[in-house]
């Protein structure tokens, strides 16, 4: 029995730090280019090319940038064609996300002891709609045209699996599949397989590969995408502001390597950050929509703050899901407001969508990533091209430029995620101290 596994080590909980973290986004392929890109304004969101797109109300999309630079993605020299045959898109993303993480962890161990004291939890919010309908394209050819690794490409486990075979890693072995709070929930749920002693580390966050012609034109029939802005892509997601229509689909992935404090300081691990608390919640109310009254992310945030025995006027930063749909920011600025009360005036709120899209399943992790970076560096980023804010709040919500996170004694965050079905997550991350 290892360690990790005794009952002795569940006597209490344990902290919960952020050690390592890869990233694949729309805005660059590593985490220092996809974080100077968000910081200096830039937006990854361009027109989808082909005549498909050409017929459909949305034409645009964040993709993760192609070729050899080193800031894209050259996905021919880091897999052969019979390994990106047994995979989705998705799970190669996550592999090179893992691959930086972990490099940026330092911890790739060798001891088989080590090695089952590591676990993955990486989920996937929709699979490859193409890759569905060119099989079912082949099945009308003849039983012998299906790949024998269509299914392992589409289950929802795999990334979490690939990584697991690839690294040796025995730990827990789990993977979420929450839609739009997919990421958020895999940190989550890592961070309590950590504080209750089922793991000493975790490598978990969420990926997403699924823009084609089929998931745009679905996600548009449920006037879920803007469609007004396809002539100047990179202002068509404005979280926040008046004029904002729809979310534009992003993909990619982000990877964190969470950490149980002792194992990390043993080993003088760099910290990022301190995944204080994780809270959830359901909405039981729409299959799309969440609830007006902003109770289930309520919900969320209160039992996010409550795990991590903070009190709510010590947050002064809040990350937000902000999708950039009329309904859907509305109601969570309402949410945030309700909760935090007179404290309001104090946070400050962004949502970096406006400058990678909303990657659906890898929105949570991704943000998480630039919320953990935004402690670290103490620069809160921008939330673009809002102009106009339509909503009447007291909120500080950080527009266009970076703001400076200086004004408290100890960092704190909370981080949203919210999905169809009315799936709600709530981290608290806030800056290590001894």
């Amino acid at each position: 029995m290892i360690p990790s596994l005794c009952s002795s080590s569940r006597t209490h909980a344990h902290r919960v730090v952020i050690t390592g973290i890869g990233i694949v986004s729309p805005l660059g392929v590593g985490l220092q280019n996809s974080w100077k890109s968000l910081i200096n304004g830039k937006c990854g969101i361009d027109t989808l090319e082909g005549k498909q797109y050409e017929k459909l109300p949305c034409k645009i999309g964040a993709q993760v940038p192609r070729g050899k630079e080193p800031n894209e993605l050259d996905i021919n020299s880091l897999f052969s064609n019979s390994q990106l045959r047994t995979m989705s898109m998705a799970t190669a993303y996550a592999l090179v996300a893992a691959e930086e993480a972990l490099r940026d962890a330092d911890w790739k161990p060798e001891k088989e002891s080590e090695r089952e004291e590591t676990g993955v939890a990486v989920g996937v919010g929709m699979i490859d709609l193409t890759d569905v309908c060119e099989t079912n394209d082949a099945l009308n050819k003849g039983y012998s045209k299906i790949s024998p690794y269509f299914v392992p490409r589409i289950l929802p486990n795999m990334a979490a699996g690939q990584i697991s075979m690839r690294y040796g890693f025995r730990g827990p072995n789990h993977a979420v599949s929450t839609a739009c709070a997919t990421g958020a929930h895999a940190i989550g749920d890592s961070f309590r397989f950590i504080r209750t002693g089922d793991a000493k580390v975790m490598i978990c966050g969420g990926a997403e590969a699924c823009i084609s012609p089929l998931a745009i034109a679905a996600f548009c029939r449920l006037r879920a995408l803007s469609t007004s802005r396809n002539d100047s892509p990179q202002e068509a997601s404005r979280p926040f502001d008046k004029d904002r229509d729809g979310f534009v689909m992003g993909e990619g992935s982000a990877i964190l390597v969470l950490e149980e404090l002792e194992h990390a300081l043993t080993r003088n691990a760099k910290i990022y950050a301190e995944v204080a608390g994780y809270g959830l919640s359901g909405d039981a109310a729409h299959l799309t929509a969440p609830r007006e009254d902003g109770s289930g992310a309520i919900l969320a945030m209160q039992r996010a703050l409550r795990d991590a025995s903070i009190d709510k006027t010590q947050v002064s930063y809040i990350n937000a899901h902000a999708t950039s749909t009329p309904l859907g920011d509305a109601i969570e600025v309402k949410a945030v407001q309700t909760l935090f009360g007179a404290h309001s005036k104090n946070l400050m709120v962004s949502s970096t969508k406006g400058a990678h899209g909303h990657l659906l399943g890898a929105a949570g992790n991704l943000e998480a990533a630039f919320t953990a970076m935004a402690i670290k560096e103490g620069l809160v980023p921008p939330t673009i091209n809002l102009q106009n804010l339509d909503c009447d709040s007291h909120i500080n919500i950080v527009a266009n430029f970076p703001k400076k996170w200086t004004e408290t004694s100890r960092r704190i965050a909370l981080k949203n995620a919210f999905g169809f079905g009315g799936t709600n997550a709530a981290l608290c991350i806030a800056q290590y101290v001894d």
